[in-house]
């Protein structure tokens, strides 16, 4: 018996000294994770450290210069932007642009959307004698610069696929020879890389001092590790080996360090100066909304959210994973409600005519929707890079993003203009093996996919920190423009350490096996295992989209990993064991599930008061630039008035062509002067807008939808 009461006493003892010692290796597994984080972090400072380093001792001398100082041109800058651009003041860093460009520098330029990238180098190309060469990589794009450029007596031109025998004629004439008017021509990078005829004329030009800079617009694509990689942008650096004296501008909203050092190297243009702007877009309202499992279910939420939102037919975009998807988001709203334009179903194929007509179609959508006349364009990502339409209300993306670059960019479309804007994405963790099999072979996809999945897997962390912290930029307030920093959902950490080891055994089982399952296999299995468990643990019983969420979490912590495998059709994605798998099983690594108690959190709504409600003279003037589009063919309402000049009309109310023109500039005046004092004579005869927000009369919805297929020049 003494025996026996030893052994039970020492027996004690030595749990207790267990229990001890995996207390502590929860300490320092918790440590360790800590260190990861700590590695990883000290490492892209490294990287940055090293890269910002290198790039000061390659130009010393740029460093040194005050762009912002005074300038010979700068009496004639300030006039051709504001008479002929009709451009009040400048923004952030665009004069300290526009002074490195014409003193002959290379310059870099990573700033947000609707920050005035393309003033940049327009009001350059009509300073400087000769010919600006701008390449740019979409059709649309293009269009609607040349259109614009030529609202304002700029004589612009494009050389693509589609331009007609006479125009390009025309052009040839113009850099060979220097006949006829032509300051800006744009080009796709094709024409650059396999048009060995524009090459030849474009050297004529530059040995006979006429090409007087190179604008590469949308710079990120010459990079690998940007997030839209071209292959014909990787051509480009033949540009400036080619042309070396004359200045070059690379321009594109979003780069991070390693894209930056990347563009620089391929373009050539070791000692360009780089000016970078923050990535902070403080008028966008970021969201992201639990997205269900049913298709129906999910449009009809987008389309209960822009009836309810935007019932003034503010524009918008939505951005959908495939054409398929396009398609079942449009048609169950081909109704009075939401009518919409679907062109012919046609995938891209060789047949040029037929391929012809098809640019021709996607174009007259674009139009449509640019000019206002619909109120929704639904495309695929592809659709949008660098468009140009200001007054875009909200962007919604029906699905996941392959990165956050490429979710900032195209959720930037929003609110160019600098009024409030939502940026909405709908998400459902079974989102991201169907991107994750589509990017894992890119350089960095798995990761860059992984990071805009955190993004929308949290609940508690400021969406617009997340941008600052990928960016690497200091963080600054949020001001309550995000969902995670209104919301009053009331939110749950769940202990899923034990789900989590079910999870991990049950792939171990099936690796034994030589088994795999794919993420809503395993979550059935999950379900099969855990209702036969008898769950004694006082474990919380999971919905299906918190095991999903759970899975996802678990593979953005390593203790999973995503393998694929390529079949005849497609790729499928397969969750198998990570390299962290083995604590996660013994039950030494805790995992928390954060959940909302409330789905979904309706007081947290980006209330109407915060869009400025437009006044009776504001909409007068609305009405009057879609009337001059109309009647001018081609021109964007925007093009005509922009929003910023229709609030200084209606701060100031002119009632003379000599006040008009302080306002917007001697173009514009000379060309819509005497419609605009018509409009502002009827407001003001009848006493001032009372600025009690009267509605406008409500026009008909639209939705546009547009297949995104690559454009080729």
């Amino acid at each position: 018996m003494e025996d026996e009461e030893n052994i039970e006493e020492e027996l004690l003892l030595v749990e207790s000294q267990l229990n001890g010692l995996q207390d502590k290796i929860k300490t320092l597994l918790d440590q360790q994770e800590e260190l990861y984080e700590r590695q990883a972090q000290l490492k892209a400072m490294l990287e940055i450290s090293k890269t910002s380093r290198d790039a000061s001792n390659s130009a010393p001398s740029v460093a040194l210069e005050d762009w912002s100082g005074k300038f010979s041109w700068d009496s004639q800058a300030d006039d051709t932007r504001f008479n002929v651009f009709g451009i009040s003041s400048y923004r952030s860093n665009q004069r300290e642009i526009i002074n490195s460009i014409m003193s002959g520098k290379d310059v870099l330029v990573i700033m947000a959307a609707g920050g005035g990238k393309s003033l940049c180098y327009q009001l350059p190309a009509v300073l400087r004698d000769g010919i600006t060469l701008v390449v740019s990589p979409l059709l649309s794009l293009i269009q609607d610069q040349v259109m614009g450029l030529a609202a304002l007596g700029i004589p612009a031109h494009m050389l693509t696929s589609t331009t007609n025998k006479e125009i390009e004629k025309f052009i040839y004439k113009a850099l060979e020879k220097g006949e006829g008017e032509l300051k800006i021509l744009y080009v796709t990078p094709e024409k650059i890389s396999k048009s060995k005829r524009f090459m030849s004329k474009l050297e004529k030009c530059h040995h006979a001092g006429r090409l007087s800079l190179v604008a590469i617009d949308e710079a990120h694509c010459c990079s690998q590790w940007g997030h839209d990689f071209r292959p014909d942008y990787k051509n480009l650096g033949i540009l400036k080996i080619q042309f070396p004296s004359v200045p070059m501008i690379a321009l594109t909203a979003t780069a991070t360090s390693k894209v930056q050092m990347d563009l620089i190297e391929m373009l050539h243009i070791p000692r360009s100066v780089k000016f970078v702007s923050t990535v902070n877009r403080p008028n966008l309202f970021y969201r992201v909304y639990e997205k269900s499992s049913v298709g129906k279910v999910v449009i009809d939420e987008i389309a209960n959210f822009i009836s309810e939102s935007y019932p003034n037919n503010e524009s918008g975009i939505v951005y959908c994973f495939s054409r398929k998807e396009c398609e079942q988001v449009c048609r169950p709203y081909n109704t009075e409600m939401l009518s919409f334009q679907l062109f012919a179903g046609c995938q891209r194929i060789a047949w040029k005519g037929y391929f012809s007509r098809l640019l021709s179609c996607r174009y007259g959508c674009c139009c449509s929707w640019s000019k206002s006349k619909s109120q929704v364009i639904v495309g695929t990502v592809a659709f949008g890079m660098g468009i140009n339409k200001p007054d875009v209300r909200f962007v919604v993306h029906h699905s996941l993003s392959k990165s956050m670059e490429t979710y900032y960019q195209e959720s930037g479309r929003a609110g160019r203009d600098g009024l409030p804007s939502e940026c909405v994405l709908y998400y459902r963790p079974g989102d991201v093996p169907r991107q994750s099999s589509m990017v894992f072979y890119e350089n960095c996809g798995l990761q860059n996919l992984y990071d805009i999945a955190r993004y929308c897997q949290s609940k508690k962390n400021c969406r617009r920190g997340a941008f600052f912290q990928h960016f690497g930029e200091a963080v600054q307030e949020c001001n309550g423009m995000c969902d995670n920093c209104v919301s009053s959902i009331e939110l749950k950490d769940i202990d899923a350490t034990y789900h989590t080891k079910i999870i991990v055994s049950l792939l171990q089982e099936m690796q034994q096996n030589d088994q795999r399952a794919t993420l809503l296999q395993l979550v059935d299995k999950f379900k099969t295992k855990w209702k036969h468990s008898g769950c004694s643990n006082e474990a919380v019983d999971l919905k299906k989209e918190e095991i999903e969420q759970l899975i996802v979490q678990l593979i953005l912590d390593r203790v999973l990993k995503e393998e694929f495998q390529h079949t005849a059709y497609t790729t499928n994605a397969y969750v198998v064991l990570g390299p962290l798998w083995k604590p996660a099983l013994q039950g030494n690594r805790p995992v928390k599930l954060t959940s909302a108690i409330h789905s979904q959190d309706s007081g947290d709504r980006f209330k109407s008061a915060k869009r400025n409600q437009m006044s009776n003279l504001e909409a007068k003037l609305d009405d009057l630039r879609r009337t001059i589009s109309s009647r001018n063919g081609g021109i964007f309402p925007h093009a005509v008035l922009s929003t910023e000049q229709i609030s200084l009309l209606n701060c100031h109310t002119p009632t003379t062509i000599a006040e008009l023109e302080k306002l917007i500039g001697k173009v514009k005046t000379d060309k819509y002067g005497s419609d605009i004092i018509e409009v502002m004579w009827s407001e003001t005869g009848s006493g001032k807008d009372s600025g009690d927000g009267a509605k406008r009369q409500k026009k008909d919805k639209g939705v546009v939808f547009v297949e995104s297929s690559e454009e080729e020049g």
